[in-house]
């Protein structure tokens, strides 16, 4: 697969220069010119979609909590950096298409809620991107989000994203109906980049912020880099 989306993009949103996963981080990187962000969706309380990376809002509010247990209206009352509240996926699917940005979005599922984020996130980025010219990409680590993900919307793109690339990662993408692979590049090596290229999937790398190591590689044939150096790898970056 030729990737045809955006090839450096911004994580979770603004990487290093906003509040991880935020309004305000998506109008960082499209401030800096990126044409593409990353950012990670959870369901709250009610199946509600939203932005946020970890299970629980302690380590980006600073108040304890368990997201699958906090309404949308008490989630937006936090304050997840910069006097903004966790937004919802419709509100950054209206601000990305607004901005004209492409967005990789990542199904983060809370323990035992895998099926169910795969599906709602699956319909819900269906419905908000309707007509759009390029649908977003779902990515996830589940499995089991993916495969609930495919189930519901097919006709979108999924990526499977891993830590390190296990042995029977071409299997699984095959099951999963993948179009890229997403792997840690830290534990990534040339002959595993090489193999999933020569294997027809596009190949994204996370998080890299040494421009040395993203040059290394995309010449090791990755199509994409997701970064949270947004000035050190900028989305011209060569």
């Amino acid at each position: 697969m030729a990737w045809p989306y955006p090839r450096i993009l911004a994580h979770r949103g603004g990487g290093r220069l906003a509040p991880e996963n935020t309004l305000g981080a998506i109008r960082c990187g499209a401030a800096l010119g990126f044409r593409g962000v990353e950012f990670d969706v959870m369901l709250a309380a009610g199946d509600v979609p939203v932005l946020i990376h970890d299970e629980t809002t302690e380590r980006t509010t600073g108040v304890p909590g368990r997201v699958p247990l906090l309404t949308l209206s008490e989630l937006q009352k936090l304050d997840a950096g910069d006097g903004e509240g966790v937004p919802s996926l419709e509100q950054a699917a209206k601000l990305c298409r607004q901005l004209g940005l492409w967005a990789n979005v990542e199904i983060k599922p809370a323990a035992g809620h895998e099926s169910a984020t795969g599906e709602v996130v699956a319909r819900a980025v269906s419905e908000l991107w309707k007509g759009a010219e390029q649908p977003p990409l779902l990515s996830s680590f589940s499995v089991v989000s993916l495969a609930a993900a495919r189930e519901a919307v097919p006709e979108l793109p999924r990526g499977f994203l891993c830590d390190r690339v296990p042995p029977d990662w071409e299997a699984t993408m095959e099951r999963l109906g993948c179009v890229s692979l997403h792997a840690n590049h830290k534990k990534l090596d040339e002959a595993t980049a090489r193999a999933v290229r020569a294997s027809d999937y596009a190949l994204a790398c996370w998080t890299v912020n040494d421009p040395a190591i993203a040059r290394r590689l995309l010449g090791w044939g990755a199509e994409c880099i997701i970064t949270d150096a947004l000035r050190e790898i900028p989305p011209d970056f060569a």
